[in-house]
């Protein structure tokens, strides 16, 4: 018996590889774990293939892999929200895989990675922590199904370590059963790993006269993983919004356009009292974000 994929640990940027290795326990359990080695690439090797430019292989279809009658039935990757990484703190989130298999699950965890092909990707998140031969932490629900889940780490010092990286990654799950059946899925599903973005806004004179004109300005920025720091969102849509003083909902006034530093400026005519402020809608990259309402007094 073999399992075609593994998952090659590194001390940074990771590296999913094609092996064939003896998966069978003593007990008879298909080993996941065996395919997790002490090392392979690391961060910095990562960063030179990604700094030369070296274009990834052609993607590939899904070597998928069953033996046996196990059966990946859900992933959730981080309770299905996107994966939000800003410049220095490190994103610690859960992926939940539910399998069955008639003998019952042993074992089960996932990993993600991004590129054109799972065998060479120019990055993944593996497991923070592996407990001997096993990965997940698994909870049956029956004598034949199970969740395990497994604890990533993406961090903006080590494996997400550039721009390139942003957007939709892949997921990689695998599942063994009790009497040795497994199986791979190199992309089960997808998620988005995104720069964290920032949103400002400050609505003057304050306070104004009712016919007044109010100028609303602001700034949207996201996270730079090359530079570790933040730069400014250009050219991207973002509403001006207002909610009167009493009331918990805002209303759209119109849509502004970033210039090329990611700055905001336009003008409104002041009714009544109330809170200004500027909601961006967010891409596959970056997430949405609103400001903080700006309250203006009219007199």
């Amino acid at each position: 018996m073999r399992i075609r994929a593994s998952v090659a640990v590194v001390t940074g940027a990771l590296a999913l590889t094609a092996l064939a290795v003896p998966a069978a326990l003593a007990d008879g359990h298909a080993n996941l774990a065996a395919h997790i080695p002490a090392a392979a690439k690391g961060a910095q090797a990562a960063r030179s293939v990604a700094a030369a430019g070296q274009a990834p292989s052609v993607a590939a279809s899904p070597a998928d892999e069953t033996v046996g009658d196990t059966r990946i039935t859900g992933v959730t990757v981080n309770a299905g929200k996107d994966i939000v990484v800003g410049t220095t703190l490190k994103k610690t989130f859960t992926v939940s895989v539910t399998a069955t298999d008639p003998a019952g699950i042993y074992d089960a965890f996932a990993v993600l990675w991004h590129g054109a092909n799972v065998d060479q990707p120019d990055g993944a998140i593996v497991p923070a922590t592996i407990d001997q031969d096993q990965v997940g932490s698994c909870t049956n629900s029956g004598a034949t199904t199970a969740t395990c889940k497994v604890t990533l780490v993406a961090d903006p010092n080590d494996n997400i370590y550039a721009n390139l990286l942003a957007g939709t990654w892949k997921v990689w799950a695998g599942a063994a059963a009790n009497d040795g059946d497994y199986v791979i899925k190199d992309a089960y599903k997808t998620t988005h790993v995104q720069r964290a973005s920032k949103l400002t806004v400050n609505a003057a004179p304050e306070p104004v006269k009712k016919g007044r004109t109010v100028t609303v300005t602001g700034k949207l920025s996201r996270a730079n993983w090359d530079d570790l720091q933040y730069h400014g969102y250009t050219g991207q849509p973002v509403k001006l919004q207002f909610r009167k003083k009493d009331s918990s909902t805002y209303t759209t006034l119109k849509t502004v356009t970033t210039d090329s530093t990611g700055n905001l400026r336009t003008t409104t005519t002041a009714g009544v009292d109330g809170y200004y402020r500027f909601s961006f809608a967010g891409t596959t990259t970056t997430p949405a974000v609103s400001a903080t309402g700006d309250y203006v007094d009219v007199q």
